[in-house]
């Protein structure tokens, strides 16, 4: 693949899709948009995206009551949603990740530290996991609008991890896609100093 189409893929033509085609989602691709999402730098290698997807009819009618009214249609109608979650506990794993110092000691204790860093990091993972998922082909329908504290009653109850966004997947309809909205040019966004 040329770096143009590469661009097209994951940047320039890749859009935000709310339609679905009805065609279902793999595990195995999961497992690799995962797989490849997964290399992406984080602080400390401290990688604390946990991700649930639910793709079954009984999943996603749990998912319903959390969803803003908005994005039911879209989100019920998606062959998966991957629920993008940040563990506040992710520091019990740094022996493993970052074993070459103790780097736990840094967080045990500190939950601004804990909180900031989770949140942080565990977007920036979200956001290579969009790219991951449309490099390996799928369309992505990344959205809040949900009520975090009820997607973490429901899913993630008993543990340390807290919902970030939504992240529908799938074959995307393009023929149901609005024009393209402007992004803001390099002088409006940025400065160097």
């Amino acid at each position: 693949m040329t770096d143009d189409k590469i661009f097209d893929l994951v940047f320039y033509t890749a859009r935000t899709h709310s339609h679905w085609r009805d065609r279902q989602v793999d595990d195995t691709l999961l497992q690799q948009v995962y797989n490849l999402a997964k290399w992406g730098p984080t602080s400390a290698n401290s990688s604390p995206m946990r991700i649930t997807f639910v793709k079954s009819h009984a999943a996603k009618e749990r998912l319903r009551p959390c969803l803003s009214s908005g994005n039911v249609e879209k989100t019920m109608a998606a062959p998966v949603t991957a629920i993008i979650g940040y563990d506040m506990e992710f520091y019990n794993l740094l022996p493993k990740l970052f074993p070459h110092t103790d780097a736990k000691s840094w967080f045990a204790g500190n939950e601004a530290l804990i909180k900031t860093t989770a949140f942080r990091n565990g977007s920036l993972q979200g956001a290579y996991f969009i790219l991951a998922a449309r490099m390996l082909g799928l369309n992505c329908g990344p959205m809040s609008g949900f009520d975090n504290d009820k997607v973490d009653a429901e899913f993630f109850k008993g543990t340390q991890i807290k919902s970030n966004f939504l992240c529908n997947l799938g074959y995307g309809d393009t023929s149901k896609l609005p024009p393209r909205s402007p992004r803001l040019e390099f002088d409006e966004a940025c400065k160097i100093m």
